[in-house]
């Protein structure tokens, strides 16, 4: 069995569809930043104390191990972890991606008030709109199947990434 590759911008809804399907389908569920959290601390500290490169190499480090160990899986992904090309890679190796696409004025409504996410320090709208146009195509890119989310529920997206898995 391969996995199920969920990728997005934060607050894209990948850990909420992850476990729609967990729920829905019976699948295991794996969240890279929760891998990430347990082998080696809270990310804020990370990004703070060692910066973001170094953070990143942790999160292909993680990435490797859970492409390599998972078999027929839901992969919920950081954010960021499609930026490397290496971790894509390996992903499409074990799996397909699926890229949540979701409106910058939907991420900020979800996000507004989280004070937990390193790259969103400063002005919140102003940060989600510079994140999703600098990466929304390297999402594009890295995505075998583009689900659009905006106005779907949790459930909803889980049966049309299950309806691609069956094709």
């Amino acid at each position: 069995m391969i996995n199920i590759v969920l990728c997005g911008m934060m607050g894209s809804g990948k850990t909420t569809v992850a476990a729609a399907l967990g729920r829905l389908y019976c699948l295991e569920i794996i969240d890279t930043d929760e891998e990430i959290v347990k082998e080696y601390g809270d990310i804020t500290s990370i990004f703070s104390t060692c910066g973001e490169e170094k953070f990143r190499d942790i999160e292909s480090e993680v990435t490797a191990k859970i492409s390599e160990r998972c078999k027929g899986a839901v992969i919920s992904l950081g954010g960021g972890c499609v930026l490397r090309h290496a971790n894509v890679e390996k992903l499409k190796g074990s799996g397909r991606i699926f890229y949540l696409r979701t409106s910058p004025e939907i991420i900020i409504k979800r996000l507004k008030g989280d004070n937990s996410r390193p790259l969103l320090k400063g002005d919140l709208e102003e940060r989600v709109r510079t994140i999703s146009s600098a990466r929304a195509k390297i999402y594009e890119a890295a995505a075998d199947y583009i689900v659009d989310t905006d106005e779907k529920s949790p459930e909803e997206i889980a049966a049309i990434i299950m309806e691609h898995m069956s094709e």
